[in-house]
């Protein structure tokens, strides 16, 4: 298959389509520094570095699949939280139902925070299932995390994968259109689909209802209903397991005698949130004021914010933040990803990356669909809302 990838940044979905054995042959991004890394990858002249809005359609070429990180910084809590009606970098969606419009790819995939999920009672995300659903795909979700994929980081995220629809009506056949549940969450969930045009719920704006962490959607109708974490119980990677060696890292990124000084005014924590290990707060709380972190627990969600930069780690008798390296294991990115960027600024372009093993899973699962559904009932899977 042949790919495309807007809003590229340093390459994510096509390092994770790669691995799947998908091509792209056209990606764009606004950010010259990305662009920079991008063909310091993938080649000079892979990725074409202007606004999406001002590129005109026929210079898009046919594709079969589309991905798309779109900015998260109208949903996520680090960012305003306007969602949808941001009229900068929200209303950019529209532009990727206008490409999807025009190009009718088979399949395309879409990667947003956790937030989009519930933000104003879950208005945001139904907006935009509505307007890609109308497009006549089959759009399923789910909340994925690399921690399933031995990569030690706690970062959910949505991805929404829209597949065209090659029937009149792709409900009754639906086993072969749902790529993001396993086996094994159709053995929890026992559904079946005998009535599921029935359960497929209008899309309600207004309503408070919630969207929980798998759904689908169809037209404007959706159904969705909160499944199982992905499990991997033989990987167990932890913090420590990816640092660099000690003597490898320069002074650079040491805080050890200003910390020994706040360590003073601090409070022992020494608790676990969310896989993260918490040593000392200046409050004592999960993530109140001053926070220094401990390595045998998982790295909290990697952000573009430059704040992050400085988070204090005790690895042995130091404290230091981590590194540009470790940032990218973090993301699963080899190494040397971002050597023509400074070292500042490799912080955000992999705070602000997607995954590639989270869309290497998802793509090699396409077209390998191999899900048994149950004879049970949708109506008996609802949850209360």
């Amino acid at each position: 298959m042949k790919a495309i990838e807007l809003f590229a940044g340093i390459g994510g979905f096509r390092l994770g389509m790669k691995g799947a054995n998908i091509e792209t042959v056209w990606a764009n991004d606004s950010s010259e520094l990305s662009c920079r890394v991008y063909e310091s990858n993938f080649g000079q002249n892979s990725i074409v570095l202007a606004d999406i809005t001002q590129i005109d359609l026929s210079d898009i070429p046919h594709h079969d699949f589309l991905t798309a990180g779109f900015p998260c910084q109208p949903f996520s809590p680090a960012g305003k939280k306007q969602g949808i009606r941001d009229q900068v970098r929200g209303t950019l969606f529209e532009r990727i139902v206008e490409i999807i419009k025009d190009k009718q790819p088979q399949y395309f995939l879409l990667e947003n925070v956790k937030r989009i999920l519930t933000m104003e009672q879950g208005y945001h995300f139904r907006v935009i299932l509505n307007a890609l659903a109308t497009l006549d795909y089959l759009i399923e979700w789910r909340l994925i995390n690399p921690l399933h994929f031995g990569i030690p980081q706690n970062r959910d995220r949505v991805f929404i994968l829209g597949t065209k629809s090659t029937t009149k009506n792709p409900l009754p056949n639906i086993e072969k259109y749902l790529v993001l549940l396993t086996q094994g969450d159709c053995d929890v969930l026992e559904m079946g689909v005998e009535t599921l045009e029935k359960c497929l719920q209008p899309i309600v704006f207004k309503q408070q209802t919630k969207n929980y962490n798998w759904g689908i959607a169809y037209q404007n109708k959706m159904y969705t209903q909160e499944i199982p974490a992905l499990v991997n119980q033989k990987i167990q990677t932890k913090l420590k397991d990816i640092l660099q060696d000690e003597r490898e890292i320069n002074a650079q990124f040491d805080f050890t005698a200003d910390t020994q000084e706040r360590i003073k005014k601090s409070t022992v924590v020494n608790r676990y949130c969310n896989g993260v290990e918490i040593l000392y707060n200046q409050g004592g709380g999960a993530r109140l004021g001053y926070t220094i972190f401990g390595v045998n627990g998982v790295a909290s969600t990697l952000t573009a914010s430059t704040s992050r930069h400085y988070e204090r780690y005790q690895v042995g008798n130091k404290f230091r933040r981590l590194t540009n390296i470790e940032y990218a294991r973090l993301m699963g990115f080899p190494d040397d990803w971002c050597r023509v960027a400074r070292v500042y600024d490799q912080y955000r372009l992999y705070g602000n990356a997607v995954v590639p093993a989270c869309v290497e899973w998802i793509c090699q699962r396409i077209g390998q669909q191999n899900i048994q559904l149950k004879s049970r009932t949708w109506e008996q899977l609802k949850l209360p809302i």
